[in-house]
């Protein structure tokens, strides 16, 4: 037996990186997962290749439309039973270069979209008796990033909303915490040059970078019954970053 048997949870951003990571760990574990993103292409590709387990849904995380949508699918399958904000942006500029544009589109997606998800997430666990709700913020949410002050915005901003949700939800059974990952090698920082990778690096206690699977192992600890007297949390996986 898995550790989630009869559990379905919904991934944003799945299709890549560390939310394909979290879905593939999933659905390995035992449970169901519903991959939401809007390559579909990706997306239709990593539910054919983890089977019967998994199922694809295009959704526009900053459209409340498509997260109604997307409700409707996954409760005609069963209760949600976890919710991870993943869905995010990240076009590293500062302050003073920032457009108004790129400012906007950070907050469409990175925080309206896990806005969207808590409120939609918490009516389908509340009808279903609990769950759990994981969102992916940074390390950049938790201390000065001037190179990326959009992107630094929203993190800082999902964490309060983290911390209101959790003291909000607790009494529907609902958990909400958060992971602040630092410097983590997938896709999302390929906007960064080798140089500049390299330069983040030295500045990490470990050494290195991390993996999407050490971010999946820690989002799945949050989702399961393991952590069931947690929310409200704050966990860094950095590498020590934030010491």
């Amino acid at each position: 037996m898995g550790r989630f048997d009869n559990r379905i949870v919904l991934i944003t951003g799945a299709a890549r990186g560390q939310g394909a990571e979290e879905a593939r760990r999933w659905v390995d574990d035992g449970g169901f997962v519903f991959i939401a993103d809007v390559d579909d292409g990706a997306g239709q590709a990593l539910a054919a290749m983890l089977g019967a387990n998994a199922e694809y849904l295009h959704l526009d995380v900053s459209n409340e439309d498509g997260w109604a949508a997307a409700m409707t699918a996954i409760e005609s399958r069963g209760p949600l039973s976890g919710l991870v904000n993943n869905a995010a942006i990240y076009q590293p500029q500062p302050l003073e270069q920032t457009s108004v544009e790129s400012f906007d589109r950070h907050m469409q997606i990175n925080l309206r979209g896990s806005f969207l998800g808590m409120k939609h997430g918490a009516h389908a666990m509340t009808r279903a008796g609990g769950g759990s709700i994981v969102n992916i913020s940074s390390t950049a949410g938790l201390r000065a990033s001037p190179g990326s002050f959009a992107y630094s915005a929203t993190k800082w901003g999902l964490r309060g909303m983290t911390l209101s949700a959790a003291a909000s939800l607790a009494a529907h059974g609902i958990r909400v915490n958060a992971v602040y990952p630092g410097p983590i090698d997938t896709d999302m920082l390929k906007v960064r040059s080798a140089d500049q990778l390299a330069e983040r690096v030295k500045r990490v206690p470990l050494g290195r970078m991390g993996t999407a699977g050490e971010v999946a192992a820690m989002v799945l600890f949050l989702l399961s019954d393991d952590s069931s007297y947690m929310t409200g949390a704050e966990i860094t996986v950095d590498g020590g970053v934030t010491l």
